[in-house]
């Protein structure tokens, strides 16, 4: 990908670091000194919960996972920065970029690690061997909060796939996911460039991918809700009639956005499309849903399938009705998990 895509000054970059990484700094040393209080706290506020109101345990699983957010970050963005200053400052791309992407996928695996533990939460996928090689397109639904750590401990960390994300820019809040995120081959989604120009940085990411490589796309653009879901239809069937009428029957995810996908497929037409599909963070889109303990206990199903090139078609109409028969197809699995469980 070009670097003029993601450049941003450099001014930028350190007035924005200077807000988002002194809370984490500060924040693990609070939270490191008060945590026998803290921990109390806890403790006393889940018991009467408990008593009252019949709730599973959060307080104390959330005080727990707190410190371990603060004190993984704080970790990663002392090896970062490390990291920086063996490479030359920076000059030594290449190892600046392999070992980078080495820690990120060890942050994920201790954040995840540490939500499986904590929470109880179990993940079964199926089919995920269809991941290799590359280069794919993984297309992912997102339903939750905590589902963007599904593509890097399943995809990446474990499969060893070198995803390239398309996210939304607001994430550069988180500074991990920053400083890292910026020295891989990502694409951050400006909201105020223009549709054109936005479509035509995501086709650049598709180009030179290789047999490690992966491309990861959240073709609903946001989380869901029922609401999203009827006004994204009604958005549609004012530009496309017979399309709103083709997707009516979804019920648990988006519409799909096809700017994206379009753009990606033309930069990269020789490339299979690799579906990721999950049911079990439904219900979970606000921190509030996971302090009533929705999170807690449950089973996370993952379905992997590929679509190789040659099934994908070449006219623009044709691969809109291909993604949304794709995600009419998903929508049913989901439904079919869901109703299961």
């Amino acid at each position: 990908m070009e670097e003029s895509a993601n450049r941003e000054p450099r001014g930028s970059k350190l007035a924005r670091r200077l807000k988002t990484v002194p809370p984490i700094i500060v924040g693990l040393v609070l939270v490191t000194a008060l945590l026998p209080l803290l921990l109390i706290g806890a403790l006393l506020v889940d018991i009467f919960r408990a008593i009252t109101q019949r709730k599973p345990w959060m307080a104390l699983r959330l005080v727990v996972f707190l410190w371990i957010y603060l004190a993984t970050d704080m970790a990663a963005l002392i090896a970062l920065f490390a990291l920086w200053l063996v490479s030359g400052f920076g000059r030594n791309a290449k190892l600046m970029v392999g070992a980078t992407w080495h820690f990120q996928q060890l942050w994920v695996r201790l954040l995840l690690g540490s939500v499986k533990l904590l929470f109880g939460l179990q993940i079964v996928d199926e089919g995920a061997e269809c991941l290799r090689p590359g280069p794919v397109i993984v297309l992912i639904r997102h339903a939750s909060i905590v589902d963007n750590f599904l593509p890097s401990a399943l995809v990446a960390a474990r499969e060893r796939v070198r995803l390239r994300y398309v996210i939304k820019r607001e994430l550069l809040s988180e500074p991990c996911l920053d400083v890292a995120g910026q020295r891989l081959p990502n694409y951050f989604v400006r909201r105020d460039t223009g549709e054109e120009v936005e479509r035509e940085n995501i086709g650049q990411l598709a180009s030179g991918m290789g047999s490690e490589d992966g491309l990861l796309l959240y073709p609903e653009g946001t989380r869901f809700t029922a609401e999203r879901r009827q006004r994204a239809l009604e958005k549609i069937a004012e530009r496309d009639p017979q399309r709103a009428a083709r997707l009516e029957p979804i019920e648990y995810l988006l519409p799909p956005k096809v700017g994206g996908l379009l753009a990606v497929l033309d930069k990269a037409p020789q490339t299979d499309v690799v579906l990721m599909v999950h049911q079990g963070f439904d219900g979970l889109r606000l921190i509030s849903d996971i302090w009533g303990g929705a999170l807690v206990g449950r089973i996370i199903n993952v379905r992997f399938t590929r679509v190789p090139h040659e099934q994908i078609p070449a006219s623009r109409a044709d691969q809109v009705e291909w993604l949304d028969g794709l995600w009419l197809e998903a929508d049913r699995w989901v439904a079919a998990k869901t109703n299961a469980a």
